[in-house]
């Protein structure tokens, strides 16, 4: 991660996991960056300011009323000059406080003048974590465009296990490099499609598949951070909606061809991740079917699903499709390619390990129109992700390139 020269300020708010932040500063000055340091007076419980200057070679800022703080940089000097605003740990109180823009303290003031992307890492306990006004918050904060990383899960040090750990500073540090990287797709929209479908067979019984979604969601999120507009057609699954991402929620084949192709007028590109069934009951029945009348060899009578890929061809000017393969994956993609009229498609073997279904990791191969075959080693789903908005950037062409 190669940070040189960017301009981020860590907002530090007081909870146990202060500490932590010093971690993270050190991550940020290592990668380059030039880390400007906000604290509250809480905070200062935890961990001193001059840990902080010790190692981000800056003087911390920690009071709105000092005038020597504010003759040397004031607030709205901070805030101006940050690229992008991180606050770790971002206490519920902090949350609370953002969402209702309240500035009673020197990083709420930084943060309601700073217009650079804001990025949260959540800490606290895990009751409070859950607790509906900490959701409301939180929800009101994503939807206004704020980005989030975290929390993980496990022992907090209260003594309670659960939600609520403040994330690595490795990773939150990762989730900087990725909101200061390029903003390539800035002006336009995209479409994608993730997850399963589920085809009802009565009220309680459903055909469907594996799929969980993270590929799907990876390139959505990565295409938010990377300046796009994005649709994100979602199959039934539990992952959180990434930040600045529209989601349409949708359970069957029907209603996600409904919902993509509503979505695809003026896309500049459209990925079909969304593993689609090829087939769905005849007949759904409107009960629940009992086991009794079945008998012992019951048979579900199928018929063909619409062939979503298939009619979004020419409706967007780059259009992706996904091949969930066992063997044979570059014949049988190169195939899909040739009938379903892709710009690209992206092929795995999901039956590798590390590759298929509900993986954090991914090792697919990019088949171009062109004939060209790229082969990527194992990475996770996120550099996957980036590789493919790469690819896809690239055929868009200098005519669509991004000022």
């Amino acid at each position: 991660m190669d940070l040189g020269g960017r301009r981020v300020v860590v907002g530090v708010a007081g909870g146990i996991a202060a500490y932590k932040a010093a971690e993270l500063v050190r991550a940020l000055v290592k990668a380059g960056a030039e880390v400007r340091v906000v604290m509250t007076e809480a905070a200062q419980k935890f961990v001193t300011p001059l840990t902080m200057q010790a190692l981000s070679q800056h003087p911390v800022a920690t009071d709105t009323f000092d005038l020597t703080q504010e003759a040397t940089i004031g607030h709205i000097q901070l805030a101006d000059r940050a690229e992008l605003l991180v606050i770790a740990p971002a206490t519920a109180d902090v949350i609370a406080r953002l969402a209702h823009g309240l500035a009673n303290d020197l990083l709420t003031t930084v943060a309601l003048a700073c217009r650079a992307p804001l990025l949260l890492a959540p800490a606290m306990n895990v009751n409070m974590w859950r607790h509906p006004a900490t959701r409301a918050n939180l929800k009101t904060l994503v939807e206004r465009g704020v980005h989030t990383v975290g929390p993980d899960a496990g022992e907090l040090a209260c003594g309670w296990i659960g939600e609520g750990r403040l994330i690595e500073a490795a990773q939150i540090a990762e989730a900087c490099g990725a909101l200061l990287g390029p903003r390539d797709w800035a002006g336009r929209r995209v479409v994608v499609t993730a997850g399963p479908t589920f085809e009802p067979i009565d009220p309680v019984r459903f055909i469907g598949n594996r799929s969980t979604g993270k590929m799907g969601f990876a390139i959505a999120a990565r295409a938010a951070r990377r300046g796009a507009e994005v649709t994100l057609v979602a199959g039934p699954t539990s992952l959180p909606t990434p930040p600045g991402v529209r989601r349409v929620d949708v359970e069957t084949a029907r209603q996600m061809r409904e919902a993509t192709l509503a979505a695809v007028e003026g896309a500049a590109m459209v990925v079909m991740t969304a593993a689609v069934a090829d087939y769905r009951p005849s007949v759904e029945a409107p009960e629940k079917l009992k086991k009794a009348d079945l008998g012992d060899t019951p048979a579900v009578a199928l018929m063909k699903n619409p062939d979503i890929l298939a009619e979004l061809k020419g409706r967007a000017p780059v259009v992706i499709g996904f091949a969930a393969e066992t063997e044979d994956v570059e014949r049988h993609a190169a195939e899909k390619l040739r009938q379903k009229g892709c710009d690209l498609i992206v092929a795995n073997d999901v039956s590798e390990a590390g590759s298929g279904f509900g993986t954090d990791t991914n090792r697919v191969m990019l088949l171009g129109r062109d004939g060209s075959v790229e082969r990527l080693p194992l990475l996770n789903k996120d550099e996957v992700a980036e590789r493919i908005l790469d690819r896809a950037r690239a055929l868009l062409g200098p005519a669509e390139a991004v000022a």
